[in-house]
């Protein structure tokens, strides 16, 4: 049922939205699980077909700033349905795609739209509810992209091991005309920002905040996907379980994932900044405990889930915290999170495999996430000092331009107390 403060249209639109974070985490995630398929399908070795992950994540990164700023201006409604259908030929395209070059194209234009997409609908998201449930809104649409990790992927990932990989993306393109269709159906037309400009837009890379936050998530949100993205090895050659114990693993991110985007949401709506500090302290000490007790199974797949819950609780609180510091771009502000979480995938996950290279094992990587957790910790910190020194020399100034102002008017009335 929903909430006295959510009537049944918001929450039918917030549904909508959050259907395309299931159609985009499914993409993004799914790739992972068919490697070895695509892999014999387009006649390369899994390490080199692993190239086409990171091929997403780039478009993921030139996407989400370049589209947001060029279409502000438009309308939000059509410019989501428009992005989501987007995703969906670059799935088709990824399908139809034969060879390895081929294949990588499509996954970097089938990126293009993600961070973007997240954007503007978490934007609209924050416009349909009062401020103080801007929080839950917005990470209802990330609830998608969660929901995605659980039963997304594993259905998808069912299908392409059991008909061929390429249906996997088939399946994605039919999610994202539905989300069109229901985008259109539920959620109410609301222009664009038809002052905005490219140059405006863009000039929200400037400020001092955006880039703060932007660096604090490309860094210490690094730390999740150092971790995660040598889970299954750590699972069979560290904790010494089966290879079928796996997806066991998995699931259990996912469900933290899900846990976490609901409990991000009312901890955005509580304080953003003390979430998203709360939650770095607790990744690092959850990485350290995962280093130190990876060779148990119980300790190993608890923390895995806690892992997950920070992860979303993270992703969620910087996204926030970027639409407020972006002022007026703030559709280009919860992009240009996205930007920089899929650049900490990549950071993660190359850092991690530096390290397991160079001999340290396979539970190097979460003690490597822990290091950078405390980086975006300390970026993190550095840009809210610089903000209270702002915000302090502010009212300083102010301070001082009401007691000039007071003495200013005190003087006639002196004078003239005097002459009478």
């Amino acid at each position: 049922m929903p909430s006295p403060s959510r009537p049944p249209h918001v929450t039918l639109a917030l549904i909508a939205l959050a259907t395309g974070g299931f159609g985009i985490g499914t993409t993004e995630f799914v790739t992972m699980g068919l490697l070895p398929d695509i892999a014999d399908g387009i006649g390369e070795s899994i390490p080199t077909t692993g190239h086409i992950i990171t091929a997403y994540a780039l478009g993921v990164v030139v996407g989400a700033p370049v589209i947001v700023s060029l279409a502000a201006r438009l309308p939000r409604r059509a410019l989501a349905i428009g992005l989501v259908l987007a995703l969906g030929v670059g799935n088709a395209i990824t399908a139809s795609a034969h060879g390895y070059w081929p294949v990588m194209a499509a996954r970097f234009v089938a990126g293009l739209p993600h961070g973007a997409y997240f954007g503007v609908a978490s934007l609209i998201a924050a416009s349909l509810v009062p401020v103080q449930y801007r929080g839950r809104a917005v990470s209802s649409v990330m609830l998608g992209l969660s929901v995605a990790t659980v039963a997304g992927v594993p259905a998808s990932t069912w299908l392409g091991q059991n008909l061929g990989w390429r249906t996997a993306y088939w399946a994605v393109l039919g999610v994202t005309v539905l989300t069109a269709l229901l985008i259109l159906a539920f959620v109410p037309s609301t222009p664009g920002d038809r002052t905005a400009t490219l140059r405006g837009e863009l000039a929200a890379l400037k400020k001092p905040q955006v880039l703060f936050a932007a660096a604090s998530g490309m860094v210490g949100f690094g730390g999740v996907f150092a971790m995660y993205s040598y889970v299954a090895p750590v699972v069979t050659d560290v904790t010494g379980l089966s290879r079928s114990t796996i997806p066991g693993f998995l699931l259990a991110f996912g469900l933290g994932s899900v846990v976490g985007t609901w409990v991000a949401g009312r901890l955005a709506d509580w304080n953003v900044n003390r979430s998203v500090v709360a939650a770095f302290l607790a990744s690092i000490v959850t990485l350290v405990l995962f280093y130190l007790l990876s060779p148990y199974a119980v300790p190993t797949v608890v923390l895995v889930f806690l892992v997950g819950v920070l992860g979303s609780v993270l992703a969620i609180n910087l996204q926030l915290r970027l639409m407020h510091a972006a002022g007026d771009a703030q559709m280009l502000g919860a992009a240009l999170n996205h930007s920089a979480l899929n650049t900490a995938n990549g950071l993660g996950a190359w850092l991690g495999a530096v390290v397991i290279s160079g001999g340290y094992g396979y539970r190097a990587p979460s003690l490597l996430g822990a290091g950078l957790a405390a980086a975006g910790l300390v970026v993190f910190g550095i840009g809210m000092l610089v903000e209270r020194r702002r915000v302090a020399a502010v009212l300083g100034r102010e301070e001082l331009t009401a007691a000039a102002a007071q003495r200013a008017e005190a003087v006639p009335a002196y004078s003239s107390a005097s002459r009478s």
